[in-house]
């Protein structure tokens, strides 16, 4: 999802690169003075003098997690957390999460002359003229609030190139169907996350339109977590006339109990970069990894600090990454014994690695996505890389939006419910994964065994036969065959394995691009986000 107004050169503007405001944990004001400082503790240098001890007052705070604080009707005191349930309860939090109570999806407006309320793109001259207009139009929409952080806009591809960007996912999941299971199985479509619902719409438009006898077999499942969204989803659908074959279910795709035994279509389209992360450490003497926590004291500051991992999804997570035998991103030199020994005796030198943004949440949705929907496809896409990021790897962009800035912060532990905290996606250590537990067929690894795989060295090599993954004596381009699955042929033939495609090559394939050309050639739906790719 891009929060940032296309004004400046498509996608960044690059007047946030030097603007610094600061926020502190407990007032939403900003101002141009840094906060009064507090001292980390965290384990880590990042100044001179520090230490390496917790306040034990902080370490008796109850430990909870995000699903513990749905409850809660203000950001909570005296607790702690993971880090990862720490930015879930930021943004999706009911009571006063970002998602929930301050972010609003830019459209184009319908006076704005195009097709079904989209812009009419071969009217523009050129980009410039069109990125002017966007500008404008993100104004307008969020016109108002000038004090402090405001209104908070973000678009996506969906929105801004509407219909012409969602016909080209419904090309791209209807050509497939058509190829393998017309007319034998229903066209059975989930989306994760809908927004306004302009994806479901501009899809199931162009079923209707192009193949009503698709249309006729089709059942679209939106699965939402944000109960307003909910409601103008399902009202905005049943109003166009597709009420009898969506179904709006309003619910954490983490706690989907259904299962889906038929072939269906997953999409999940800018959602996965809100998908909450942790944060682990490496000790610089022995590489063993340490999980990140924070305590929120009595006056909502933040204390955050690391622990010896117990977490079993991350520890699943660094146990898989292990396995499929995927680096860890430690920087050149720490990699080499020696050199660590040598950096880490250095005076104030930091123990612990910098920070390493790991997608805990993303693997639990590749879980689900195995036991819950056994015969799905996946269309996937999202950003593979974003600029102004807090310091780490794989680390987040963090901003706010104040007046019509957008602002990026240098922190994630910021006020709940007033910042966008989104993340890159590492595409190809995604596909690893994804194939790779669609190939083990059995129940996860035990948790024990995990925690003792976590715990050693990313640096160490794995002996685990399942680093060969399922594919070692097969085709490598197919998954093993299900069970009492067979193909249109009639054999029991593996379903071909995902790719991942950049933005302008999955468009290039299922787009109508004539849709979207400017009046100079140009084309704004290829050009413009360049770091997204798409798995499928």
């Amino acid at each position: 999802m891009l929060r940032s107004a296309l004004s400046c050169n498509h996608r960044y503007c690059p007047r946030q690169i030097h603007l610094k405001v600061y926020f502190s944990s407990t007032a939403l004001i900003a101002n141009d003075k840094p906060p009064p400082k507090h001292n980390d503790k965290i384990n880590y240098n990042p100044d001179i003098s520090f230490s390496t001890t917790v306040d034990p007052k902080h370490l008796k705070y109850p430990m909870l997690s995000s699903r513990d604080l749905e409850s809660h009707r203000e950001p909570p005191t005296r607790v702690r957390m993971l880090v990862r349930d720490f930015i879930e309860d930021s943004l999706y939090n009911p009571h006063y999460g970002y998602f929930s109570k301050r972010a609003t999806i830019f459209t184009a407006p319908p006076h704005c002359g195009g097709v079904e309320g989209g812009f009419d793109f071969n009217k523009y001259r050129d980009s410039a003229e069109f990125e002017v207009d966007v500008a404008k139009r993100y104004r307008e929409f969020g016109n108002g609030e000038e004090d402090g952080p405001g209104r908070q806009l973000w678009h996506t591809p969906t929105e801004l190139f509407k219909p012409w960007y969602g016909q080209a996912i419904a090309q791209c999941l209807v050509s497939e169907y058509l190829l393998k299971y017309f007319p034998y199985e229903d066209f059975k479509v989930y989306e994760l996350g809908a927004g306004n619902g302009t994806l479901a719409l501009n899809i199931l438009d162009f079923l209707k339109t192009h193949y009503p006898e698709v249309y006729d077999r089709t059942q679209y499942t939106i699965i939402e977590i944000s109960e307003k969204l909910a409601r103008a989803q399902r009202h905005r659908l049943h109003q166009q006339g597709h009420g009898q074959v969506v179904d709006v279910v309003n619910r954490s795709v983490f706690r989907w109990e259904r299962k889906e035994r038929a072939p269906c279509y997953v999409v999940a389209a800018e959602v996965i970069d809100n998908f909450a992360h942790d944060v682990v450490r490496y000790d610089l003497k022995t590489l063993e990894a340490y999980q990140g926590v924070v305590a929120v004291d009595e006056v909502g500051e933040f204390i955050p600090f690391y622990t010896k991992i117990n977490d079993p999804l991350i520890a699943s997570y660094l146990a898989l990454r292990r396995r499929l035998s995927l680096p860890a991103p430690l920087p050149r030199f720490l990699r080499s014994p020696s050199l660590r020994r040598l950096y880490a005796s250095l005076p104030f030198a930091p123990n612990l690695s910098p920070p390493d943004y790991i997608p805990t949440r993303l693997l639990s949705l590749l879980k689900i996505l195995r036991t819950h929907f056994p015969r799905h496809r996946l269309l996937l896409s999202d950003f593979s890389s974003l600029p102004d990021a807090v310091p780490g790897s794989n680390a987040p962009v963090v901003q706010t939006r104040v007046g019509a800035t957008m602002i990026p912060c240098g922190n994630i532990f910021v006020q709940q419910g007033w910042f966008d905290i989104m993340f890159p996606t590492d595409f190809t250590a995604l596909r690893e994964m994804y194939e790779f537990l669609l190939s083990q067929a059995g129940p996860d690894t035990d948790q024990q065994d995990e925690l003792s795989y976590a715990r050693v060295s990313p640096l160490a090599s794995s002996t685990s036969p399942l680093s060969l993954g399922a594919d070692f004596f097969s085709s490598r381009a197919r998954r093993s065959p299900l069970d009492g699955v067979t193909s249109a042929s009639g054999l029991p033939v593996g379903e071909r394995k995902s790719s991942v495609f950049s933005h302008a090559e999955y468009l290039e394939t299922y787009a109508d691009l004539g849709k979207t050309r400017l009046a100079n050639g140009e084309n704004p739906m290829v050009g413009f986000y360049e770091n997204v790719k798409v798995l499928f």
